[in-house]
């Protein structure tokens, strides 16, 4: 954002002795909203126009707003489901404002660096964020190269927009940023940044919309609607992308957090669910074994049949959601797992054809709910089963340590057909399941985003039924999304452990 408002980071006013009136440009944050997910119930707090909480909404959330500029008010319901005047500095006006609601995110866009006690803002806020919720902040970049070089110069100037905007009232490098997160008791876990390259020249841009606009007052959205933005925006900003990652703490603009409340140690409620395609033979025994295990657990099938499995599966009970025509195994694993982080605090999903031993769920459990895990991959090929063929060990085995080369994840199986995958986790990616080997996402996303991953061995047994695996198209999928996953989160996972 390149704002600079006297007391907001969204608002439009004149600095106190100021002749001119200043104004905002709004844009959207783009590794703030990158980072999104597919939250349910966002709060965005300092919203502005909207920009950012409408993107939130895009993915399906209900978004509610805070601001306190009127004009900005004003646009932003334009955008957002709803938008409250609340003063975040205040206890009881957050109390009044914000009583009886709660949010799995909190999107905090360059407004923390406005409040003389951003920590004491961050934690009169939690208690309106579920556990494990997430809170993604913004704040910018104090130890910019340009800021740098300014101080070479012996310059410290406030300008009227950008890192040393005029309002800010606290300064963050990446590392005091991360510091202020979990003074405020929040767990950090992963950083991102926009860049600081081509912004640099922002003064000669705001200059020339200056000079174009009628009245010297250009619209604040006028810029990120311009032809050279959206071309900025889709052919040199995926570049300084690439490039700012490799030096952020001097290349950033803005340092992009995303953290969360740490889930605490409870009962979680459970949705196991299955991809069914014709398992007439098999669906009515396997919902058997799951309710011996589970008998409190929802049981959710993404159906693409055409014998008789989902009316079975309806009539034991299961919530079944009919993919026709199958559009294959991704999109069906994307509706599976969204829906049951619609429903549930965890989705345990397993094939329906007894490969993978139901009396393995409670272990999963367990692991998430006393543990504070958010993935629980069960490898099959730690050594070799008896019933996987050979090539199908080794071509296994193959992606497993490719996975290991190019990502840093000690893997032994990338597409296990048996995990557990914490709801919060989840709505906090926005996984495409377009095309095959979603899986590998799903594992390699949490893993190098600094979500807690236990891969644990698993009996792999004799498949009841026929295989839908489609080799061929499964492979160059899993290639795809091997090299799609590189600029994720980091190399590595230190938090990524085997049992």
């Amino acid at each position: 954002m390149l704002s600079s408002p006297a007391v907001t980071a969204n608002g439009t006013s004149t600095a106190e002795g100021a002749t001119n009136t200043k104004y905002v440009v709004e844009e959207q944050n783009t590794a703030l909203v990158g980072a999104i997910g597919r939250p349910r119930r966002v709060l965005d707090v300092g919203c502005g126009v909207g920009l950012n909480g409408e993107a939130a909404k895009r993915r399906g959330a209900h978004v509610t707003g805070i601001e306190i500029v009127p004009a900005s008010i004003e646009r932003a319901k334009e955008r957002l489901d709803e938008v409250l005047a609340i003063d975040v500095t205040s206890d009881e006006a957050v109390t009044k404002g914000l009583a009886g609601r709660s949010f799995d995110l909190l999107l905090f866009a360059d407004m923390l660096e406005h409040v003389a006690d951003p920590i004491a803002v961050i934690r009169r806020l939690l208690p309106y964020l579920e556990d494990g919720g997430h809170v993604i902040v913004s704040l910018p970049n104090v130890a910019a190269w340009t800021v740098r070089l300014g101080l070479l110069a012996g310059k410290f100037e406030y300008t009227q927009s950008g890192i040393l905007d005029d309002s800010h009232l606290r300064f963050f490098t990446r590392e005091t940023g991360r510091q202020m997160l979990e003074r405020a008791g929040l767990e950090v876990l992963r950083l991102g940044q926009n860049p600081m390259l081509v912004r640099a020249a922002k003064d000669v841009v705001l200059s020339a919309q200056r000079a174009v606009a009628p009245g010297g007052t250009p619209d604040p959205e006028s810029l990120r609607k311009s032809l050279p933005y959206k071309l900025y925006q889709g052919l040199v900003r995926p570049v300084e992308d690439v490039v700012a990652a490799r030096a952020p703490e001097l290349l950033s603009f803005q340092n992009v957090y995303v953290a969360r409340k740490p889930p605490k140690a409870r009962k979680l409620s459970l949705t196991v669910g299955m991809l069914t395609m014709n398992e007439e033979d098999s669906i009515e025994a396997m919902m058997g074994e799951i309710r011996r295990v589970a008998p409190d657990a929802k049981i959710l099938c993404v159906d693409s049949s055409t014998d008789r499995t989902p009316e079975i599966a309806a009539r034991l009970g299961a919530r079944v959601l009919r993919q026709l025509p199958p559009r294959g195994h991704g999109p069906a694993m994307e509706l599976l797992m969204y829906s049951a982080a619609a429903e549930s605090d965890l989705l345990i999903y397993l094939d329906c054809d007894f490969t993978y031993p139901a009396d393995y769920i409670p272990v999963l459990r367990r692991i998430v709910e006393e543990e504070g895990v958010d993935v629980v991959n069960c490898a099959r090929t730690r050594t070799r089963p008896a019933a996987m063929p050979l090539p199908n060990y080794l071509a296994n085995r193959s992606f497993a340590a490719l996975a290991h080369v190019m990502h840093g994840i000690p893997t032994c199986d990338v597409h296990s057909g048996m995990r557990a995958y914490r709801s919060s986790m989840m709505r906090a990616f926005d996984f495409d399941g377009e095309g095959d080997a979603l899986p590998i996402d799903t594992l390699l996303f949490p893993a190098k985003c600094g979500y807690r991953v236990v891969e644990m061995p698993i009996d792999y047994q004799e498949r009841v039924g026929q295989s839908k695996l489609r080799k061929i198209a499964g492979t160059v999928w899993t290639m795809i999304r091997l090299v799609n996953a590189l600029p994720v989160g980091q190399r590595g996972s230190s938090r990524y452990e085997l049992r």
